[in-house]
């Protein structure tokens, strides 16, 4: 249940960073398209400076306790040892080394956007968000190849694909800051990010979730690699067919939060329907524009 509690403290970030970056960027567009330009922080809209950058402290506590917990975890002893090696010990670390370069990323966005001390360009930024992405795909593909555990194992491959879907975003807002489409797929990306932590922790432990024909062992207590296991080759496929289905209900969930919240803020803003054509002039009107030119011509005889 603890390892569970984590991971939702840990989707509900992510999540809610994902929703409001979309908000901000839809805005922003909306408001001004020609000025448009990607932003990897927009500021809450407040007289205090203090809470003007309040999401971005939330971030650093999240990121500071989620450290923390990869690092405490990787100093337990590991009751399922592929050989003599304690696989996730070192996962532990590698996970661990990741959140501290987040970390050490959102404290410059920080200093960069409250002081003068670090005039941090949006482009580097972007640049540097990608290879921070780019690590924790590598991070999350690695752990995926040593798990014995299929389930874990499937999750973990799925999240490193995420991983570098962002990184490839952010390196195109890095190359093209005014590149809309990518600015809005890298909120989704994040939203995707959270909602798959989420589901992570209810497939692998909460028991009414685990799909069928698979299960916990009864000697694991904090949930380390290859703690959930499937019996039977068929409940393996099954319960990763299951989680693939998973994965495209969670898709289509963040591409209806994207239509849905494009569709109020444009309605709020006041923007015309995208497509949207002028009425093509009917014979009435054309006859009049006729009769007019004519007298126009004539007059001017």
């Amino acid at each position: 249940m603890a390892l569970f509690l984590y991971q939702i403290l840990s989707s509900l970030p992510l999540l809610w960073l994902g929703i409001y970056h979309l908000i901000s960027t839809t805005g922003n567009y909306l408001k001004s398209p020609q000025s448009y330009s990607a932003k990897p922080y927009h500021p809450l809209s407040s007289s205090s400076s203090r809470l003007k950058h309040l999401q971005l402290y939330l971030l650093i506590l999240c990121l500071l306790v989620a450290f923390a917990h990869q690092t405490l975890i990787s100093a337990d002893a590991d009751p399922l040892l592929k050989g003599s090696t304690p696989v996730h010990r070192f996962s532990s670390l590698q996970s661990a080394a990741v959140l501290f370069l987040f970390f050490i990323l959102t404290l410059a966005l920080l200093i960069s956007d409250s002081t003068s001390l670090l005039p941090l360009p949006h482009d580097l930024f972007f640049a540097l968000a990608s290879a921070a992405f780019f690590l924790q795909y590598y991070v999350a593909s690695s752990a995926a190849s040593v798990q014995t555990s299929d389930l874990q194992a499937k999750c973990d491959s799925v999240s490193a694909l995420i991983s570098a879907l962002s990184s490839l975003l952010c390196l195109i807002l890095a190359c093209q800051p005014r590149f809309f489409m990518a600015d809005v797929a890298l909120a989704g990306s994040l939203c995707l990010q959270g909602l798959w932590i989420f589901q992570t922790g209810l497939s692998l432990c909460v028991e009414a979730f685990i799909p069928e024909g698979c299960h916990r062992l009864l000697d694991v207590v904090n949930g380390v690699e290859g703690s959930t296991q499937c019996d039977l080759e068929e409940s393996r496929l099954r319960a990763v067919a299951i989680l693939d289905l998973l994965f495209v209900i969670h898709v289509i969930f963040v591409v209806v939060i994207v239509i849905v919240t494009y569709g109020v803020i444009a309605k709020n803003v006041g923007v015309r329907r995208l497509g949207s054509y002028e009425a093509l002039p009917t014979s009435a009107t054309a006859d009049s524009n006729h009769i007019q030119m004519k007298a126009l011509t004539g007059t001017q005889a």
